[in-house]
Formats: structure tokens, C-alpha cells, sequence
């Protein structure tokens, strides 16, 4: 079935990796090979893939560990019927996270999910990361796509520099500029007013949340470093603010 002319997969499977914080992930029994099914929470690597944080107590973990293809559902939960609303199956295989990569992945998930922090340290856990080898996306009559990596992650070439700048950034804006990140929300996303903060950025958008509620804002161009990042959301608040004159 193929997509009608106005429909662009790839960036509504973005914007379902980057709000998901929850997802049905399907792993294979260790020794027998028969589908197992588990409900996890998740964020999201700078690239879209998602990060996991899970123990070496659950059956899940301990499948990964035996043979790390997993698949991963993720769906908008939009009121009324369910299948009315756009869903992906990604597949991939789940890696523990190498020492180089830690920090990164805590920080992340840790912004999507605070109450974390109190298990975070626990032995038993670690995190691991889906490396996606192509996604399923249903989004209604005509909407029903199969989708590569490179099609709904997001390329980090050349970006080293506001991926260096991205935690600080994350810190000012939480910090300074809850009121800018208010307008995005409320007159650039159309979403209610409530506790917006900030949960990360990557050269193609803004990650945001008040309790599990995820919003991702899209920039108009890519960005690549600290100076370009505070440029463009210089210019959004700009936009935002003239919006409320409105």
C-alpha cells in the first residue's frame, strides 16, 4: 500500500521514536526461541534510536543477552479506537552501552524518566541501546510504509560541537528560559499549558516534556553547534511571541 502525496514517514516516525516513552519490546526466549513480550519505558539517543534501562533480573534482559534481536512497538495512544492512531515496529538488536557511550544515555534516559536516579546506580541495571535495522509504520488507510534506518534517524555528522554543547544547553534552557520553552509548547505545538522543560536536542529539533507528556519541536534548518542552537531558538521564541500578539 503506498503513501498518499502529502504523507512524510520518515519524519512522523521521528517524532514517534523522540515522544515514545513507553513501548512493548519483543524479545526470544533464551534456549527455546519463542517470542516474549514486555512492557518498557524508554528515551532517546541524539540520533532517535532508543535507549533502555533495564536488569539483569528480567526475563527480557537475560534473552537480549542470549541474542539481541529485539523488536519494539511504539504507538501515539491517541484517545478512542487505538488503531486509529500512528504506530511503528522497529526492529533491531539491543547493545549494552560501552563505557565511552555511559554517561550519555544515562543522562538522556535520566531526563525522560527523573524517577529513575533512584535505581539508576542498582548493579543489576544497565543500559542498553537499539541499533535499528528498519522500522513498520501503519498510519492509517494509505499510510502503511517500510522504513530504513536512514530514513527516520537522524544523521550526526558534523554536529560533534552541539552534541558537546547539548547537556549545557539542556541546563540553561531549563534554568533560564522555562518561559520560552512554554511558548514553543503552547503556540508553536499547540499543546496545553503546563510544566515544560527541556530533555535534550539534536541537530534537527528540541525534546520536550511535563510528566510523561513528550513534544518534540522541529528546527526549520539543521543545526550543528552551540551558536547555532542558540540562534535558532532565539528565532522560535521570536515566533512564538508573535503568536501571542496574535
Amino acid at each position: 500500500m503506498q503513501p498518499t502525496p502529502d504523507f512524510d514517514p520518515g519524519k512522523l516516525a521521528k517524532s514517534l521514536l523522540r515522544r515514545s516513552r513507553q513501548g512493548a519490546l519483543a524479545t526470544l526466549m533464551a534456549g527455546s526461541g519463542d517470542p516474549y513480550c514486555s512492557l518498557v519505558n524508554l528515551a532517546s539517543h541524539p540520533d532517535g534510536s532508543p535507549i533502555l534501562l533495564i536488569s539483569r533480573l528480567a526475563v527480557h534482559t537475560r534473552n537480549i543477552l542470549a541474542d539481541s534481536r529485539v523488536s519494539l512497538m511504539l504507538d501515539e495512544r491517541v484517545a478512542g479506537d487505538p488503531l486509529e492512531g500512528a504506530r511503528i515496529m522497529l526492529s533491531g538488536r539491543a547493545e549494552q552501552a560501552a563505557a565511552a557511550e555511559k554517561d550519555l544515555l544515562e543522562r538522556r534516559y535520566l531526563n525522560a524518566h527523573p524517577s529513575a536516579e533512584g535505581f539508576v546506580s542498582f548493579k543489576d541495571f544497565s543500559f542498553f541501546r537499539i541499533r535499528p535495522t528498519g522500522t513498520h509504520l501503519v498510519a492509517g488507510f494509505g499510510r502503511i510504509v517500510d522504513l530504513t534506518p536512514a530514513q527516520f534517524l537522524t544523521d550526526l555528522a558534523g554536529a560533534e560541537d552541539l552534541l558537546a554543547a547539548e547537556e549545557g544547553a539542556v541546563e540553561h534552557m531549563n534554568a533560564d528560559h522555562r518561559d520560552a520553552l512554554s511558548l514553543y509548547a503552547t503556540k508553536l505545538l499547540g499543546a496545553t499549558a503546563g510544566d515544560w522543560r527541556c530533555t535534550g536536542c539534536d541537530p534537527e529539533g528540541l525534546d520536550m516534556q511535563d510528566g510523561q507528556t513528550a513534544l518534540r519541536l522541529d528546527f526549520p534548518e539543521r543545526v550543528t553547534d552551540g551558536t547555532s542552537l542558540r540562534k535558532m531558538l532565539v528565532r522560535l521564541a521570536g515566533e512564538a511571541r508573535m503568536k501571542v500578539d496574535d
